[in-house]
Formats: structure tokens, C-alpha cells, sequence
């Protein structure tokens, strides 16, 4: 299996361990978790907690954006170095969005984003060029 395809797996546990997060701060604002109602308690959320669930929104959202892109450059054999250098750079643009939207550093965050978005492109033209 590539380092892209990997990324894929590692990158699913991203929105979780955000899920965890925003859980804790739910229990943590509301003294309990709403099992019933999860997603009505989280829209409640402030501060960190609220930045955690949607940080985790948003982590989903981004796996749509990868996850064919290294796809088609695994399945049109694009170069593995720089496929696997795309992946690794996207890896760690989507961790340190997690990161910076749990601080509240809203450029920084975009400035992330804008790179594993750089990292999407990448790949796909690297697919395109194979």
C-alpha cells in the first residue's frame, strides 16, 4: 500500500479524536452527554468545545477533497515520491488545522488549509502527468 492510501486511514482518525474532544468539552459544559440529542447539545457548544466539533466537521469534509485524489494518482501510478510528499504535507497541513482552530488562530488555520488544498491539486496533477 502507498503513503497516500495510508494517509487515507491515518487522516479517518483525525475527525475522531476531535469528536472525543468536543465529548469531553460537552460533559464538561452541559455535565452530561446527551446521547439522545447529540448533535442539538453540540450546536450549544462555546469556545474550544464548539471550535473542536467543528474542526471535526470540517476534517470530514476534507477527507472528501483527498481521499480521490490520491486514489486516481495511486491507480494511474503517478510518481510514488512526490505522491507520498503530497500526502505527508497533507497529513500534517490537516493536523496543524485541527490544532489552530482548537486555539482559535483563524489565519493560521486558513493558511493550513490552503496548503492541504495545495496538496489536493498536487496530486491530482500528478495523476494527470502519469
Amino acid at each position: 500500500m502507498t503513503t497516500p492510501l495510508w494517509a487515507i486511514l491515518f487522516l479517518l482518525f483525525i475527525p475522531l479524536l476531535l469528536a472525543f474532544t468536543s465529548d469531553y468539552f460537552r460533559i464538561k459544559q452541559f455535565g452530561k452527554f446527551d446521547n439522545n440529542n447529540p448533535r442539538i447539545q453540540s450546536a450549544g457548544l462555546t469556545g474550544v468545545g464548539q471550535r473542536a466539533w467543528a474542526a471535526q466537521q470540517n476534517a470530514w469534509e476534507a477527507i472528501i477533497l483527498y481521499a480521490p485524489a490520491a486514489l486516481v494518482a495511486h491507480v494511474v501510478g503517478a510518481d510514488a515520491q512526490q505522491s507520498a510528499q503530497a500526502a505527508l504535507l497533507y497529513c500534517g497541513a490537516r493536523v496543524l488545522h485541527a490544532l489552530f482552530y482548537l486555539l482559535d488562530l483563524d489565519k493560521l488555520r486558513s493558511l493550513s488549509f490552503l496548503v492541504a488544498l495545495g496538496c489536493v491539486l498536487w496530486l491530482f496533477w500528478l495523476a494527470g502527468t502519469a
